[in-house]
């Protein structure tokens, strides 16, 4: 196991593994997508009381919950870097911030126009949008940082540091809904109770969540597989794949 895990740290096995598994995420995706938007829109009933207003779920809770998941690939990659000091473990972690703003992004966003006609406003400072929100500047602040070092291992292990301290906030968005009394609602799946919404609805947003995994997967290796060849471009082994990708 450890020798297999110590292969594909490498640069050159790392890139090759993932030009094999990007098309499998990315056909995943479009499936799932095209079956979660079906469910989410056609199958699934309106709600009694949202109406169908209620739908935006589909789009709202995936991108919530792969923010977080987002940024805690991206703080174990950036451990993994600062402890064993692999080149794409670095990669993956600077690549990850940029998929967990988008998706911190579109939560807030569309959590703003959920919010509207549920609360009247488009903005509260209730402790799950605040902390969401600070997570959106932990996503930003890591860019910004890796922006600002020139010398890319320096970048990376400063990036880890800001990584595992945010961390911290992961529970607290979690959590916000149980430990403080908030507008947002609290959670609908958990893992030590039955889901508080009908079937017909939750397996729409299970199916639109493993949609959003599967693109995050997709498009995350497509960027390691170009960090990749950025950062080992005087290699022997990228002038071989240049060359047989322009012959």
């Amino acid at each position: 196991m450890y020798a297999w895990i110590t292969k594909y740290a490498s640069p050159r096995y790392a890139y090759n593994l993932a030009c094999r598994l990007t098309p499998w995420f990315a056909w995943s995706a479009a499936l799932l997508f095209i079956a979660g938007l079906y469910g989410g829109l056609v199958y699934a009933p309106p709600d009694y009381q949202q109406g169908d207003g209620f739908r935006i779920i589909y789009v709202h809770v995936p991108a919530a919950w792969m923010s977080l998941f987002t940024y805690m690939v991206m703080a174990g990659a950036g451990a993994a870097g600062l402890i064993w000091k692999t080149k794409v473990s670095d990669a993956v972690a600077r690549n990850c911030a940029p998929l967990g703003a988008a998706f911190t992004f579109l939560a807030l966003c569309t959590g703003s126009l959920w919010g509207k006609p549920m609360w009247g406003t488009y903005w509260v400072w209730d402790a799950r949008l605040t902390s969401e929100l600070i997570l959106l500047f932990l996503y930003l602040g890591y860019m910004a940082l890796q922006s600002a070092i020139e010398e890319k291992r320096t970048a990376a292990r400063a990036g880890a540091v800001l990584a595992l301290v945010g961390v911290v906030n992961i529970p607290i968005i979690h959590y916000s809904v149980i430990w403080w009394n908030t507008l947002h609602q609290g959670p609908t799946i958990t893992l030590t109770g039955a889901p508080t919404m009908a079937t017909s609805m939750l397996i729409p947003l299970l199916i639109m969540t493993l949609a959003y995994m599967c693109y995050f997967g997709a498009v995350l290796l497509v960027r390691v597989r170009v960090d990749i060849l950025a950062q080992e471009r005087n290699s022997t082994w990228v002038r071989e794949v240049v060359a047989e990708a322009g012959g």
